[in-house]
């Protein structure tokens, strides 16, 4: 087995039931790891239709740990590399409830795990519910998946063009409002940064325990900002839809489409801190052009600690 990355169209609990045990039936009879990443409602369901075989199964809830889809591949990097020999995984990072603000971040996810899992011996599995879904959603399905699995059984995609999918989705305008505050960070300034970022979150009302965190995210922009992205950037802070918002703007460019995304290894001196900004925030969104890049991340107001 190579690596496969299908998308499965289900309009159901029966046609989702009949899309995805038979998957991790026939990984587990070939002795292969899996793990299963859906939202809430799905695991329960799958767990139930299991019964007996869910001991063997590593269970992830996509609504807690896909909650910023730029936390998916990491997680699933984490997964596979603990084994040898092919794996195979069910991602479900797409629901009904997912907001016009967070699809865009996640119809990336689903584009850059093309990337993610090249040359691996790793089958992701990834279901669509077709009759909850937007049309466009679909459609962007098929141009992030090779292969579609519906009612009439297996078929390549005709659409399917990942690289699009990133163009388009770090091309996408990412506005601050005019009366956001804001602060210059330069080399050497990040204390500064950090004091603003912290007063920020308490004016806000972000609750206490995640101040720490919003902080330390902002700092780790601002210093990947400034070391990559010309020496200086501006950070802006603003409440948006029961989020606080920071948004760090420079003159740089994002060359790696994984950047963030790839596991670090323990001795290697760099490459963690987009990494720690996607494990901290709710929401994480790049626009990054030849003419500079602006990373935006959100944490909601009063919701749970990200794990």
């Amino acid at each position: 087995m190579t690596f496969a990355h299908p998308a499965l169209f289900y309009s159901d609990e029966d046609s989702y039931i009949d899309g995805t045990v038979p998957f991790v039936v026939e990984g587990l009879a070939n002795a292969e790891p899996v793990a299963i990443a859906v939202p809430s409602h799905n695991l329960a369901l799958l767990k139930e239709a299991l019964s007996g075989f869910a001991h063997l199964v590593t269970f992830i809830d996509m609504a807690d740990t896909g909650r910023n889809p730029g936390r998916i591949i990491p997680e699933l990097r984490v997964f596979a590399d603990r084994h040898r020999g092919p794996v195979r995984i069910i991602s479900e990072p797409v629901w009904d409830h997912r907001t016009d603000v967070e699809y865009p971040a996640c119809a990336l996810h689903e584009a850059l795990v093309n990337y993610a899992f090249s040359g691996r011996d790793v089958s992701i599995l990834c279901p669509y519910d077709t009759s909850a879904l937007r049309h466009d959603v679909l459609a962007d399905a098929e141009k992030t998946h090779p292969v579609v699995i519906d009612a009439g059984g297996h078929r390549p995609s005709d659409h399917f063009h990942p690289a699009r999918v990133v163009v388009a989705a770090h091309s996408l305008p990412l506005p601050t409002p005019a009366d956001a505050a804001s602060t210059s960070a330069a080399a050497g300034g990040m204390a500064a940064v950090r004091a603003f970022a912290r007063e920020q979150a308490v004016q806000h009302g972000l609750a206490q325990d995640r101040v720490d965190d919003f902080a330390l995210a902002v700092t780790e922009l601002a210093t990947n900002s400034v070391r990559h992205g010309g020496g200086e950037s501006t950070v802006r802070v603003w409440a948006e839809s029961e989020s606080i918002v920071c948004q760090v703007n420079d003159n740089g460019h994002i060359t790696d489409v994984l950047a963030g995304r790839t596991p670090v290894h323990a001795n290697d001196p760099g490459g963690r801190g987009l990494l720690l900004v996607n494990r901290l925030a709710d929401l994480v969104r790049t626009q990054t052009t030849s003419s500079g890049t602006a990373i935006q991340v959100r944490f909601d107001l009063g919701n749970k600690k990200a794990t």
